[in-house]
């Protein structure tokens, strides 16, 4: 093989030098890699916390605030029900056969009724409360807006009414109430589990009707509304009915908060 000229390899040399020299990568050049990196972390991030909702809330005002939160908390609550519908389902098929699982589950049958997660059917009486149909230039004198409207403690009395009357199960608008839901109002809307609903407020209880009719009657709260339902026109209305079903709890049953209170208050 003949030789190569060294004046040719160093010319070839020279090139590739300048060419190196020429176009040596930038600092800015080398950092596009990671920012393209991190660019794609954050919209994984951004895809897996929004999980198909939108991140940036297009409410402008309180009610279209608690209208979105209130689809939210539905599409959880379909959500949570799905999934505690597999586990149960997994569990059967995991372990049919174990004993202990039998006895637990036998158990935790006989206390679900108790606790308001499995549907109840029997004869009910539902109690409807509503605002009195006045405009603010309407309500008669010595009252104020505050009167013509249901209140939080207006729900409540009558719950706790039916709770005493011997309820067995009972449910407020569509949902099932248990030992720690907890009734809120916010103006004349009640907030119920995350949902938020309009009067008229329903209240619907299985048990002996004259029992929970009775203690309707005797209860000091429901009394005092009673005597606005006559004074403005508050809406109430009592309701028989011999067969009703109300549905299973499926929302949470951990107490998460909770205040201890002294002898008293």
């Amino acid at each position: 093989m003949p030789e190569q000229d060294p004046s040719r390899r160093e010319s070839g040399l020279g090139r590739r030098v300048r060419t190196w020299l020429t176009h040596r990568p930038s600092r800015w050049s080398s950092l596009v890699p990671v920012i393209a990196l991190g660019a794609g972390l954050l919209f994984a991030t951004s895809g897996t916390t929004a999980r198909g909702t939108d991140l940036r809330s297009e409410a402008t005002g309180l009610p279209d605030l608690i209208r979105e939160r209130t689809i939210d908390n539905e599409r959880s609550g379909q959500q949570v029900e799905r999934l505690r519908g597999d586990v149960d389902r997994l569990t059967r098929d995991v372990a049919p056969g174990n004993s202990r699982l039998q006895k637990i589950s036998r158990q935790s049958s006989a206390s679900s009724r108790d606790a308001g997660l499995t549907a109840v059917r029997g004869p009910a009486l539902t109690v409807s409360l509503d605002d009195a149909q006045l405009s603010a230039a309407e309500v008669p004198e010595g009252f104020t807006v505050d009167d013509v409207v249901v209140h939080q403690q207006d729900v409540q009395g009558v719950v706790n009414a039916l709770w005493r009357g011997g309820a067995e199960a009972m449910q407020i608008m569509d949902q099932r109430v248990i030992s720690t839901s907890a009734v809120r109002c916010v103006g004349n809307t009640l907030i119920l589990q995350g949902r938020v609903y309009s009067p008229p407020f329903t209240i619907t209880a299985i048990g002996d009707r004259d029992e929970l009719q009775a203690a309707l009657d005797d209860d000091p709260a429901v009394d005092i509304y009673r005597q606005y339902v006559d004074a403005v026109g508050l809406g109430y209305e009592v309701t028989r009915k011999d067969d009703v079903e109300l549905p299973a709890f499926t929302g949470r049953t951990k107490l998460e908060h909770a205040r201890a209170l002294r002898a008293g208050q």
